[in-house]
């Protein structure tokens, strides 16, 4: 069971995190010291810290996401403010969700958070698995017409849906999404990278090679194309 093991609720989650915050400043102590909740809350490798992730985005922010097969969490906190929320889902999707309405919790509650980025990319898992692919390009080309502040979209925004169909065993609706990227970032190496593995694993050796081939022709640097074309070439 491990990490599977752990059973909680989303009012105990916030009532831990409630703690960890007080006690950040020395006015609680039923669950760690203070000393030791600096230790944990303070950085060792980029963002993430002894069992919780900050944000420099926003200071003074901890928390931690979790997922398991059929269950989805996301717990947020600002030790400063002392807005936080915690948001579980019995979904595989929850994260998804969770992201959208932590973004509407923050706003109507006036909580002054900057959103980590995602941009257009959880609502459009949500269109894909609800309404199916078609759908979600569709939504994306109108963001594309009307950009949108809270929706924002890229070029990593369609990579990010491609891999979660082809992780989701979804591989055809994968490479649709990976060839719409590749005709809104036709000078993008990461594009055609990403093409290429999906036709690789859905066996389509012919169309692999030549979209990885596009991909080191635009970034002669791709040492993950040099690396794919060996292997689809069968060279040693």
């Amino acid at each position: 069971m491990a990490a599977a093991g752990l059973w909680t609720t989303p009012t105990d989650l916030s009532r831990f995190a409630i703690e960890i915050a007080l006690s950040k400043h020395g006015k609680s102590n039923r669950v760690l010291s203070e000393k030791m909740t600096n230790e944990m809350l303070k950085p060792v490798l980029e963002e993430a810290g002894l069992g919780l992730f900050m944000d420099k985005n926003n200071p003074g922010q901890f928390g931690h996401n979790g997922a398991d097969e059929g269950f989805q969490a996301i717990l947020t906190m600002n030790a400063e403010s002392g807005k936080g929320v915690a948001i579980m889902a019995n979904s595989d999707n929850g994260i998804a969700v969770a992201d959208i309405l932590l973004q509407s919790v923050a706003k109507e509650y006036g909580w002054n958070y900057k959103s980590a980025g995602q941009g257009a990319f959880p609502m459009l898992v949500l269109i894909a698995k609800a309404k199916g692919t078609q759908a979600a390009l569709q939504r994306y080309g109108e963001l594309k017409k009307t950009p949108s502040a809270d929706f924002k979209v890229e070029e990593r925004t369609l990579n990010s849906l491609g891999y979660t169909l082809l992780f989701s065993g979804q591989g055809q609706d994968a490479i649709t999404v990976f060839q719409r990227n590749v005709q809104e970032y036709p000078e993008s190496s990461n594009v055609y990278d990403s093409l290429g593995e999906a036709y690789m694993k859905a066996g389509q050796k012919e169309l692999a090679i030549q979209n990885y081939e596009k991909s080191l022709q635009l970034d002669p640097k791709s040492q993950n194309a040099v690396d794919m074309l060996k292997k689809l070439k069968g060279l040693k």
